[in-house]
């Protein structure tokens, strides 16, 4: 890998300028597949190393909380790759034959990337995926109190994008900023792109060099009294306290109607906000607001509302979300009507929906002009959307939407370019109204109104139920599609009491050749899939029949992806996401070589059904869920005469999953009115017949098979549930605890399950979900109808969620399953001792926090945890309630914490290479 220029100094810039032009010469010959190879390399290395560039860029700054920047630095490569992977940036890319017109693309050369403090990491990524799609070489120049973190990000795409094919020095950064290089810098430079102060903006404009540049926002929200209320105080506070206020989008102050005023104000107080009387407030204003500049001045950017009350001298509720100052003054003297750049906001009120609209002009263009403006409002009444967008002078018209994810785009709108770089246009005295992609010559003003996203059901191609149904079934495999080839795989214990006998008997009855792979450990590893796939290769076989739990169920499905893509590499492919749809990685598409078949022994994983598969490394020990919609199977078959000999420690293990699968579908974000039938049936029959199926395993019991039939089927109807809802955090810490001390996954999602329950019923958490369709927070109010599903309604919702908690307690003990992680250890492991045990899992309980904090399933969970709450879930499901709070106090609700000592081997081979030993302490 060749070695970075070392830019420290004027006489550094000037010796490495001919050097970076030479790389932009020969970058600009690149075709678009080589670009596209280098900007996929870029992105995925830098959303693997989301996390500790979070963590190092809060370490340095000092700003912000690290769990959002880890979302802004993957929406940086996950979004601004998926906006651009598919538009053509090289050579032509348009032709009209008929008029006889070609539109080509050249590069403007070298790029100056001015980088903010506010967003260190994820700005920087951004600019250089901009620069490598269009063929730029970049100049990164990063703010002097966040360069370290700034570099970083430089470096890890850098290295990317070499390995795959840049020339060495077209992305390159200053290592000592200084005055003197910036304004050599941007002068040298044929384009300036500059984010951060008034003053660098200023500077960029005045250098002589083409520049786009971002002025302040003050984006003020308009409250009319048509709109969802709930939804607009939610998402106000949703985007507020995201990075503790950092995007320049964010509401800044909000104008409500006096019509629904009171009932607002009493949304933000039971939301966690703290109104502050006259002299709180005017101690607060001196902490944050420079009454010479207008400006914010740094101690006070990015912090906590609770540590904002403690620099101004008073304490706050410790749960506290946001300050808020109720005023009446429009003028920028007033540092309530400024931006802040923080958790507080100010609140006018006003009596008709013009003063309401008078108000907002009057801050947005004295304090954000041409940035942003917002409303919430009943989006029927498009007059009143169409007479405030036509009123404001802003870039970004944002009607019902948190601002901090719809004005950077593509996360609650989807006709926004994603962007970190926000035009105010000539308004903000800047050359462009937008967000900054492709459409820079014109001024444009945007409305977006808030959209859901389109939604899905997907299942396999045929799915076959009732018992007995497999013999049927299987005849279509020659009668219908006419394989000739059968490849089973099975796990060892099933092949050896013959239960695969029957099927291969009559697969070659039918005249298909049959080969099999049975050695396959309880938890499926590369290792495994490994050692059956040559096997695999040399029979050449046009159908894959996975008979068996989980185990054999995934490892087929990875077997499957290696035999039709050999060079594929797993781990990259378990990438997490925002949004399934624009993940920085895709599948491979099946179906070429093969088709897979699946035939359940088990009643728990609903594998057959999902497009999901675990994968353990038996080098590291860590499991890692795929998820693709590729490894949808082509045929199911749910037949419980293949689950009558299952034995008692499968059926309890299992059992218990089957109800995680479907409950955390039904909270999940994604859940749909059609994936919602199949989960509550899916619950109602796991609280009927477990117990009883459970019983009729053991030696010498009465065989129950109508039980064991309505387990299967549940099991079925929850992987239908969850392979289009997904799943939360409850799969998140158990793939990690299961990883680490080697539970049986359907045990460890039961020891987890009753406090992850309580974890995501709080009605105000600190972060919901993100995802268009999730309004609010109301996980509360469908664990309540689950309960009354199951017939245990109590007096009110609280009665009857606290009976729901039990009764899914009381399912663990019918089914002989541990109260508590601790109590489950011990039992297991009487070579231990019960100090030792805890110890043991003290000292990795940081690490598993942090792990299931990267899991691909914590996105989808109604509550978006800090790694702090996630460890807390392991703490209780350790100790359980009464010893948790014995040790800890009760602290599951505590605002945010930003953890600054991290540390944890990073995906893909990636290392944690930032200077971190160790993972943030328990408070």
């Amino acid at each position: 890998m060749a070695k970075a220029l070392l830019i420290d100094s004027v006489e550094s810039f000037e010796q490495s300028l001919p050097l970076i032009r030479e790389a932009e010469n020969e970058f600009a010959t690149f075709t678009q597949e080589q670009v596209d190879k280098i900007c996929e390399a870029a992105a995925m290395a830098a959303s693997n190393m989301a996390i500790p560039l979070a963590k190092m860029a809060h370490e340095e700054t000092g700003y912000g909380v690290v769990v959002d920047k880890v979302i802004k630095n993957q929406y940086a490569s996950e979004h601004m790759w998926n906006y651009m992977r598919l538009k053509k940036s090289c050579d032509i890319i348009e032709e009209n034959k008929a008029f006889g017109t070609k539109r080509i693309a050249s590069p403007k050369g070298i790029v100056a990337a001015i980088v903010p403090t506010t967003n260190p990491t994820s700005t920087c990524i951004y600019k250089i995926m901009m620069c490598l799609k269009t063929r730029n070489a970049i100049i990164i120049s990063p703010h002097p109190r966040a360069k370290q973190c700034t570099i970083r990000a430089a470096e890890i795409m850098r290295d990317a994008a070499i390995e795959a094919g840049m020339p060495p020095n077209a992305i390159s950064w200053i290592k000592t900023p200084s005055l003197d290089i910036s304004d050599m810098l941007m002068k040298e430079a044929d384009l300036v792109i500059a984010t951060g102060g008034a003053g660098m903006v200023h500077a960029a404009y005045s250098s002589g060099t083409p520049a786009l540049g971002v002025g302040p926002g003050n984006c003020n929200v308009v409250i009319d009294d048509s709109a969802d209320l709930r939804m607009a105080v939610e998402s106000i506070i949703h985007s507020k306290t995201f990075d503790n206020g950092m995007i320049c989008a964010a509401e800044q102050h909000i104008t409500v109607l006096s019509s629904v005023y009171d009932e607002v104000k009493d949304l933000l107080k039971r939301a966690r906000c703290y109104f502050l009387n006259d002299e709180e407030a005017d101690a607060v204003a001196k902490v944050f607001f420079n009454f010479k500049t207008h400006g914010v001045n740094p101690p006070a950017v990015g912090q906590t509302a609770v540590h904002l009350a403690e620099m101004a001298g008073f304490e706050v509720p410790a749960d506290t979300k946001v300050l808020v100052r109720e005023t009446d003054d429009t003028s920028h003297d007033n540092p309530w009507a400024c931006e802040k750049l923080t958790t507080l906001l100010g609140m006018f009120k006003a009596d008709t929906l013009d003063e309401a609209f008078d108000i907002c002009y009057k801050l947005v263009l004295e304090g954000g002009a041409g940035h942003s403006a917002a409303m919430y409002v009943n989006q029927e009444q498009q007059d009143k959307i169409d007479k405030f967008a036509e009123r404001m002078k802003a870039a970004r018209i944002i009607i019902n939407q948190p601002t901090s994810f719809g004005g950077i785009g593509d996360l609650y709108n989807f006709d926004i370019p994603p962007s970190l770089t926000l035009g105010p246009g000539s308004w903000g005295n800047s050359a462009y109204a937008g967000n900054t992609q492709f459409e820079q010559l014109l001024n444009i003003k945007t409305v977006t109104t808030r959209k859901e996203n389109m939604l899905w059901l997907q299942l396999p191609k045929k799915v076959y139920f009732k018992r007995g149904c497999t013999p049927v079934a299987l005849r279509e495999l020659s009668e219908v599609y006419h394989y000739k080839r059968a490849f089973i795989v099975t796990d060892a214990n099933l092949f050896k009491i013959g239960a695969c006998d029957a099927i291969i008997d009559q697969l070659k009855e039918e005249g298909l050749d049959v080969a099999e792979f049975f050695d396959i450990r309880v938890d499926p590893q590369i290792q495994d899939a490994m050692k059956g796939l040559p096997k695999m290769h040399e029979f050449e076989p046009d159908v894959i029949i996975a008979i068996g739990g989980g185990s054999a169920l995934d490892t087929a499905k990875i077997m499957w992806i290696m035999y039709e893509h050999p060079d594929e590499e797993f781990l990259k492919m378990a990438t997490n996401f925002i949004d399934i749809r624009k993940r920085v990685r895709f599948f491979p598409q099946m179906g070429s070589k093969a088709q897979l078949v699946c035939i359940p022994t088990t009643a728990g994983t609903g594998s057959e059904m999902t497009p999901f598969t675990i994968i353990s490394d038996a080098n590291t020990g860590m499991k890692w869920p795929l998820i693709g919609y590729e490894m949808m199977p082509l045929m199911a078959i749910v037949d419980c005469d293949n689950t009558m000999k299952l034995p008692p420690r499968a059926t309890q293990a299992s059992g218990y999953d089957v109800l995680t699968h479907a409950v955390e579908a039904y909270v999940s974000i994604y859940a749909t009115d059609y994936t919602d039938g199949f989960a509550k049936t899916a619950v109602e029959n796991v609280f009927k017949y477990l117990g009883r199926s459970y019983r009729s395993s053991f030696k010498g019991a009465d065989p129950d098979p109508e039980a064991r039939e309505k387990m299967i089927d549940a099991s079925a109807l929850a992987g239908i549930a969850f392979a289009n809802a997904f799943l939360g955090i409850n799969h998140s810490l158990s793939h990690k605890i299961g990883g680490w001390f080697h539970i049986p996954h359907g045990t460890a999602n039961a020891l987890l399950f009753p406090y992850v329950c309580k974890f995501n019923a709080q009605k105000h958490p600190y972060h919901m979900g993100t995802f268009s369709q999730y309004k609010y927070p109301h996980a509360f109010e469908r664990y309540v109808e689950l309960g009354e599903l199951i017939g245990v309604k109590g007096k009110d919702d609280e009665e009857t969620f606290n009976n729901w908690v039990k009764a899914c307690a009381d399912l663990k003990k019918e089914i002989d399953i541990p109260e508590t992680i601790w109590e489950y250890l011990v039992q297991n492991h009487p070579d231990k001792t019960a100090d030792q045990i805890e110890q043991e899992f003290l000292d990795v309980v940081d690490s598993m926090s942090e792990w299931a904090f990267h899991d691909a399933c914590t996105g989808c969970n109604p509550v978006y945890p800090t790694i702090e709450e996630l460890k807390q879930c392991y703490l209780r499901a350790f100790y359980g309630d009464e010893g948790f709070i014995e040790r800890y106090g009760d602290v599951l609700s505590v605002p945010v914490d930003n953890p600054a000592d991290t540390h944890a081997a990073y995906p893909n081979g990636l290392a944690a290479e930032i200077g971190l030993d160790k993972v943030g302490g328990f408070k």
